[in-house]
């Protein structure tokens, strides 16, 4: 049986689901109430759209106690709504910014698990710059002096190659219309980051707010 794309396209297609879809890039787990508030519709309404989206395989229940928690599926679910983001923007009009109005989530956001905006910009091109990845053609490619860099700040490369996902992997930013880094390594940045308490997520939005000195820090390590 060959893969039906038009499934999939009408899973996304629904305005109220693109919204949860939406919602979910993240990176946190939302209940069904919350992501109704997200789609503007009734919890009833709600509850049928996200039990398609699961059957679908595009979200992913989690239960602890009493309650239920929605996530995309896998990072390549998150890859996928990205990608269309950023094509949907430059189909709608050129002429149009692209990406968030909000200056923050332009500045710095959460992309699914990785930093994204222009820190998550700045960030990959200065890991280009110093030699630590080599970008050809998108195949992100991670050098021996890279390795060390990475290996002297605590990354554990054997673990992360455990991983099904690529451990560095090109994602077309969606404000920037430049690249950004995700994979296990994009995300070990930012994780990284958010336990030195250098930055912290928005509680209710994608934004990365750096603190002063979180950002002094982040810049001199990552000489952005």
């Amino acid at each position: 049986m060959e893969p039906n794309i038009a499934h999939l396209a009408t899973l996304i297609g629904d305005n109220a689901r693109s919204k949860m879809l939406t919602a979910l890039m993240s990176g946190k787990a939302l209940t069904a109430t919350e992501l109704a508030i997200e789609a503007d519709i009734t919890p009833q309404t709600a509850s049928t759209h996200l039990s398609k989206l699961v059957k679908g395989e595009l979200l992913i229940v989690r239960k602890q106690g009493r309650h239920k928690y929605f996530q995309l599926h896998n990072p390549q679910v998150a890859d996928l709504i990205e990608n269309m983001l950023n094509l949907s923007a430059a189909i709608i009009n050129n002429d149009v910014p692209t990406g968030p109005r909000n200056k923050r989530l332009r500045e710095a956001r959460i992309c699914y698990d990785h930093l994204a905006g222009n820190m998550g910009v700045m960030l990959f091109d200065a890991l280009i710059q110093k030699g630590w990845l080599i970008d050809s053609d998108t195949i992100l490619t991670m050098t021996n002096a890279g390795q060390q860099f990475f290996t002297d700040l605590g990354v554990d490369f054997d673990s992360l190659k455990k991983s099904s996902r690529p451990l560095c992997k090109s994602c077309l930013d969606w404000s920037e219309r430049r690249t950004h880094l995700a994979g296990s390594l994009g995300k070990w940045i930012l994780d990284d980051a958010i336990n030195r308490t250098w930055a912290e997520q928005d509680l209710d939005s994608r934004a990365i707010q750096f603190s002063p000195t979180g950002l002094k820090s982040f810049c001199k390590r990552y000489a952005l």
